[in-house]
């Protein structure tokens, strides 16, 4: 297939952009500084809120990467219009794996596993303990496996993101079929690296607690916040060129559907998990939902099932609704909010029986999340917003001529 002939439309970021990146900056660093007072103030409340707020921020990149690769495997111009903004949450992959290093420094007041196991009185999960942590639960495994995860990720991110900017000049070449070699192998590869993860980081809170289908609810919830986020960044260039000639009502409605079937999709893998752990009623299953059902906390899990599910289901199912990115990005706001609060229904209670929200449970993830923005407006102004040479642009680029 050849070339797309050099657009009519000025491809470059708006000027917002960079404000925003700077915005952003300012607003991480005020609260880092926040945070760090936190850290030497509340430490065991500062690292607990800085696992939920890295997480969150980790499922935003990741979750665009997988996103992005499924759009190489498929085509369609819902996928090249949003193409590089998946691509800038991408390439935060390597500030992530800097960040992730408080995590480290903070791994014996998070896991319990991590601390001298003569600590422990309970006498049976001393037992279960002293096995797996010979075995897989180690310090030095724990990290060598996150070094692990987070090169996979990045070579997957330099690769993709390596033949994308070639698509940025003239006679560039195809590479569509580099995208598909890599992006079929990429996404078993995500989902076989956050799975592990996900028992590494979240699931190892409560080591005496195990479950199947657990990675593939982290992973559905991380591409659902991509596309969310994806969606409230869209709305943002919506008001500027070139956003506001490329971006077909057409594509708005794919990115809806595609929001639709993944909170369909998490509230089946959520069901099952509780259904099959409920009707087991095996002592090392049930104590994920007995911590969770009590204390306050089975108020956050409705509040989860009826505004992450039902209600969005029920907005989702308008055609006009998904349509309109003026009223679909409200609904992807929402649903980040319902990110955040699963994550935190999931973390907080291996800590606290009772439901409680901390100072440092909303600064560290702001403060994250300023710096994180900064770095992925950074990433997006740096390239145009659309690879105009790529072969499958032309079907964005007609939506502005």
């Amino acid at each position: 297939m050849s070339a797309v002939k050099t657009p009519h439309l000025d491809l470059t970021a708006p000027q917002v952009v960079r404000k925003i990146s700077q915005r952003s900056l300012v607003i991480g660093v005020v609260f880092a500084v926040i945070a760090v007072v936190l850290a030497f103030t509340r430490p065991e409340e500062f690292y607990r809120a800085y696992l939920l707020g890295f997480m969150c921020w980790l499922g935003v990149a990741l979750g665009s990467m997988a996103i992005l690769m499924i759009r190489h495997l498929t085509g369609g111009g819902w996928g090249t219009v949003i193409r590089r903004i998946l691509g800038a949450a991408m390439r935060t992959l390597p500030l992530l794996a800097l960040l992730f290093i408080p995590v480290i420094l903070g791994i014996r007041r998070l896991y319990i596993w991590a601390q001298p196991l003569g600590n422990i009185e309970d006498k049976h999960l001393r037992q279960h303990l002293e096995q797996i942590t010979q075995t897989y639960l180690t310090v030095n495994g724990f990290v060598i496996r996150a070094v692990l995860y987070f090169a996979i990720w990045n070579l997957l991110s330099f690769l993709l993101s390596k033949w994308s900017k070639e698509t940025d000049r003239p006679n560039a070449p195809d590479n569509s079929g580099r995208f598909k070699a890599v992006s079929g192998p990429g996404l078993i590869l995500y989902a076989f690296t956050i799975s592990f993860a996900a028992i590494d980081w979240i699931m190892s809170l409560d080591p005496s607690w195990i479950s199947t289908i657990f990675g593939l609810i982290i992973l559905i919830g991380e591409v659902l916040s991509a596309m969310c986020f994806a969606v409230v960044v869209e709305r943002i260039l919506f008001n500027y060129k070139p956003m506001s000639e490329m971006l077909k009502p057409d594509f708005v409605h794919d990115h809806g559907k595609w929001i639709l079937t993944f909170i369909m999709m998490w509230a089946y893998f959520s069901f099952s998990q509780w259904l099959i752990i409920w009707a087991g009623n095996l002592p090392a299953e049930i104590t994920f939902y007995i911590r969770r059902l009590n204390g306050g906390w089975g108020s956050i899990g409705l509040i989860l099932a009826l505004f992450q599910f039902v209600v969005p289901f029920a907005m989702l199912l308008s055609r006009p609704f998904k349509r309109d990115i003026r009223r679909l990005v409200w609904l992807a706001v929402w649903l980040l909010l319902m990110r955040y609060l699963d994550l935190f229904w999931i973390i907080e209670p291996n800590f606290s029986r009772t439901f409680v929200l901390t100072l440092a449970d909303v600064v560290v993830p702001i403060a994250i999340g300023g710096i994180w923005l900064w770095y992925f407006f950074r990433n997006l102004a740096s390239l145009p917003l659309l690879p105009a040479y790529d072969p499958d642009a032309h079907e964005v680029l007609q939506a502005g001529t």
